[in-house]
């Protein structure tokens, strides 16, 4: 495959605005600058003649493709690119033979880019291993899931693993305007109007290759690109919504009540608005796995784990398909029974403590696991609570200044109802009550 470096294939074909305003050094990547300061391995890599072998992980347009150019094209590494989309064992094998003929014959190195690589099964992966292990290419995959779930171990563990992050808007918007700038893209040829800078920002979502590929749909409609412009380029309303104004705060304040308030059609609809505005889903999850400990609880307890898991899917996938893994969470926490015995426990807890009761450890609960401390008292005459039946027993726990004190009364609703009946039982007997 032709590198996207040589310049008679540069003029033959007409290159999406994405690809002709792709970066030509470390220092005009956008974003990712844990990974390009002095000393990082993309550093060494572009500056050395040292093959590496690199995994690259995170969400789609994070510049995973660009970064494999750049090294290529700094360097004057050859590139091959294969896609594990359509490629299989006797394409990897034939671009790994004819690096090593380019090695031996030249002295020349190969990059070679595998591009979702996580889709290769076994047999693929195992066809890099002694170009990886020779270092007869320098290796770079790119992939958008867990490396550590997708790729083989022996491969994984001979390869450099760097995680690329969402860009960010201020990151959108530099790519934006050099795009609009640079004679590469637009060369000036077109206006950007502010608002619609915005509204391109809010639509890529952290993802720079959908917002140069939506500037150049707009570019081809009108030279003076306004907000409706770019929507009549991309078929997509803009939504009015300020990630740092009133919608912002009055959209997510609707969405957690909606929740509280079990009308699942209306969460999700508050959670489609935020979505279609662009706001991060990082923080809507951030959100949902509050609820679900602040509004569900005890109440179903898996409620915190569906949440907590489609954080991580976030994390992993990203928009636009992590919105399904977030409706998942909107649903189940509406649909959940409700309890804020929780956020009410720890809030009472929390309030006693500050107000100054406190008191001493008991004695038999002290750390009693270092020289001296029998004699202090540390730990004598604590009871076991395995050795005796129920794995209960009677003795004091809690310091003496707040030992009648109730923080966390459970709800009858839901999975909390045979908590309750428990948790009294149990308080009861430890109490002597």
């Amino acid at each position: 495959m032709e590198s996207l470096f040589d310049s008679a294939a540069q003029e033959a074909t007409p290159q999406p605005l994405a690809v002709r305003m792709r970066p030509r050094s470390l220092d005009e990547v956008v974003g990712q600058r844990h990974l390009l300061g002095p000393g990082t391995p993309l550093r060494r890599l572009v500056e050395s003649e040292a093959p590496m072998s690199l995994f690259l992980w995170g969400p789609p347009g994070t510049g995973k493709t660009t970064l494999a150019y750049v090294v290529a094209g700094v360097t004057k590494r050859r590139f091959v690119e294969v896609s594990a989309v359509s490629a299989g064992v006797k394409d990897v094998r034939a671009a790994i033979d004819a690096a090593r003929r380019e090695l031996g014959m030249t002295g020349r190195q190969t990059v070679l880019f595998v591009d979702e690589v996580h889709r290769f099964n076994k047999a693929q992966q195992d066809a890099l291993l002694p170009a990886v292990e020779n270092r007869w290419v320098t290796f770079i995959g790119a992939t958008t899931e867990n490396p550590f779930f997708s790729v083989i171990s022996p491969l994984l563990s001979r390869s450099l693993l760097l995680t690329l992050e969402s860009l960010s808007d201020d990151d959108i918007r530099a790519v934006l305007r050099r795009a609009v700038a640079d004679e590469r893209g637009l060369g000036g040829r077109a206006t950007l109007d502010p608002q619609a800078l915005d509204h391109l920002v809010r639509l890529a979502g952290g993802d720079a290759r959908r917002s140069l590929t939506y500037l150049e749909a707009a570019a081809l409609l009108a030279d003076d690109i306004t907000v409706e412009v770019v929507e009549k380029a991309v078929d997509k309303a803009a939504v009015r919504y300020d990630r740092q104004g009133d919608q912002h705060y009055d959209v997510i304040s609707a969405f957690i009540k909606s929740m509280r308030g079990s009308d699942a059609d209306a969460a999700l609809h508050y959670l489609a608005r935020m979505i279609e505005a662009g706001e991060d889903p990082r923080f809507i999850a951030r959100r949902i796995v509050i609820f679900a400990s602040e509004d569900v609880g005890m109440a179903d307890p898996t409620c915190l784990q569906t949440a907590v898991a489609v954080a991580q899917a976030v994390q992993f996938i990203g928009l636009p398909e992590a919105q399904i893994n977030l409706a998942h969470a909107v649903i189940h926490c509406s649909l959940a029974p409700k309890s804020n015995a929780v956020v009410k426990a720890i809030g009472a807890a929390v309030g006693d403590v500050r107000r100054g009761l406190i008191g001493q450890v008991p004695g038999h609960l002290r750390d009693a696991h270092y020289p001296g401390a029998a004699k202090l008292g540390h730990g004598v005459d604590y009871k076991y609570p395995h050795d005796f039946d129920h794995g209960l027993v009677r003795q004091d726990y809690a310091p003496e200044q707040i030992r009648q004190r109730r923080y966390y009364e459970p709800t009858t609703h839901g999975a909390e109802a045979p908590v309750a009946d428990r948790w009294a039982r149990i308080r009861d007997f430890l109490r002597g009550t």
